[in-house]
């Protein structure tokens, strides 16, 4: 069996800093590689050396082998070549991954035309089938700014596997995925070594790593804990932080103890709201209490972000409205969002960005770097741009930011949807203790309904 991947010393460093690393693995032709781990601990940096695409911050050594030929030492130009053709990729951010200006079948149907070499009917079928196959029927025309997190996944995901390159690196495919959308991508992700390509897959997981099967890779702060075969390890894991890691999925977490509820701080009154000329909902209603935790859950693309602008302020609804208690501020209402690369300059260090924000709202800085520490953030990653963290690390100090304002209403879009179980259970925990503390209200949109039962006072469902 001829091998796909063959990666030999990798370590990917920032400075004299060892980031990641060293870790040796192969992947055949037909096999699957997953890589676990906690948020930051280098996943994603395994897949950016393979591609080439690592930040110019940052550089890799070691031997990367693809197909039998040594990439590591070419230019960026000669492994360009190798793109969509030999080797495709899932990105973790999908807003990195689509151009902002094409409509979303145009984005799939140029792969199948350019990359894969289709006639024009053949392409326009072939990217018909899987929005269909993928539940986006009827996001053909949308911009990316007008699609939601999952559904700009999807059609991330359509466009990576349009050419059936034979390698496919696929980085936190699932994230912010309903459950049904969420097992077809598995299924399809399950397929590529099933006919006969080669699966890199990251992700935070179990039930993932499980269904998909193969070698498993677990890393923790950049260092390899366990390798081996999946199957083996998550049913007997030799190192307790592997055990850890399954033993936080959040349908092991405790009931989260009732909050101590106020007064209303935003009420929401027979609201419609649309993207477009499309309507999502309406007749939606919400009395929102001081310190109260609310879930809000639904299928990918039905409009929960949409609710969460309107209620911010953000974007006008068709009709119906939304009121916030008379000593609040509008800067007193705080929206985390699902991608959070759309919510910083990328050409501005995150210190500078956080600065800011502390120095307008008068934040003191050792305030702002206590959340960090509390959150699991050292002030050294803010010396980076926003490109040059993990999405993980970005959202968490996206979260960060937010509470520099000193909030009192909290609108989190999926604001632990990249974070592995050990940091989401830690950093829900710290937002449940920070509400309670300060009477901070919460409406998190979630698709995980154990998350949702487990850590909120109520769960509204949309659709």
């Amino acid at each position: 069996m001829s091998i796909s991947i063959e990666v030999k010393g990798l370590s990917v460093f920032a400075g004299p800093t060892r980031l990641m690393g060293p870790v040796s693995f192969q992947v055949p032709q037909g096999g699957t590689l997953v890589v676990m781990g906690e948020t930051g601990a280098g996943k994603s940096l395994i897949a950016q050396a393979i591609l080439g695409t690592l930040p110019s911050s940052l550089r890799a050594e070691g031997e990367i082998t693809v197909n039998g030929r040594r990439v590591d030492h070419l230019s960026i130009t000669e492994r360009a070549k190798l793109w969509g053709r030999e080797i495709a990729t899932l990105p973790q951010e999908p807003w990195r991954a689509l151009n902002p200006l094409m409509h979303a079948f145009r984005q799939v149907k140029e792969t199948h035309l350019f990359v894969a070499n289709r006639t024009k009917p053949e392409a326009a079928a072939e990217t018909k089938q899987a929005f269909e196959t993928l539940s986006l029927s009827g996001a053909e025309n949308r911009l990316p700014g007008a699609l939601s997190g999952g559904m700009a996944q999807r059609v991330a995901f359509a466009a990576a596997t349009a050419a059936n390159a034979p390698i496919l690196l696929a980085d936190e495919p699932t994230k912010g995925l309903d459950a049904e959308r969420h097992a077809k991508v598995v299924e399809r992700l399950a397929e590529v070594p099933q006919t006969g390509g080669t699966l890199l897959a990251i992700t935070h997981e179990a039930a993932v790593a499980r269904r998909l099967g193969g070698d498993i890779l677990v890393l923790r702060d950049g260092e390899l804990v366990e390798q081996g075969s999946t199957t083996t390890i998550l049913a007997a894991p030799a190192d307790r932080y592997t055990q850890s890691l399954l033993e936080a999925d959040p349908q092991n977490w405790p009931k989260s103890k009732p909050s101590d509820i106020g007064k209303t701080v935003l009420r929401v009154h027979d609201l419609a709201v649309a993207r477009g000329k499309k309507r999502l909902f309406e007749g939606f209603n919400l009395d929102l209490r001081a310190g109260e935790k609310v879930a809000l859950t639904g299928p990918s693309g039905i409009g929960k972000t949409t609710l969460l602008d309107a209620m911010a302020g953000l974007l006008k609804p068709v009709s119906g409205s939304v009121s916030r208690e008379k000593t609040l501020s509008k800067h007193s209402i705080q929206k985390l969002y699902q991608d959070p690369p759309a919510a910083f300059p990328n050409r501005v260090r995150l210190k500078h960005t956080l600065q800011d924000v502390a120095r307008l709202n008068k934040t003191n800085w050792s305030d702002v770097l206590q959340i960090l520490e509390q959150l699991g953030i050292h002030a050294s990653l803010l010396e980076r741009k926003p490109d040059e963290v993990s999405g993980g690390e970005l959202q968490r100090i996206s979260i960060a930011r937010a509470l520099t304002v000193k909030p009192k209403v909290i609108l989190a879009d999926e604001p632990t949807s990249r974070l592995d179980p050990i940091t989401q259970r830690e950093t829900l925990a710290m937002l449940d203790g920070i509400a309670r503390a300060n009477q901070i209200a919460i409406v998190l949109v979630t698709h995980d309904k154990n998350i949702s039962a487990k850590w909120s006072d109520r769960t509204i469902s949309l659709g």
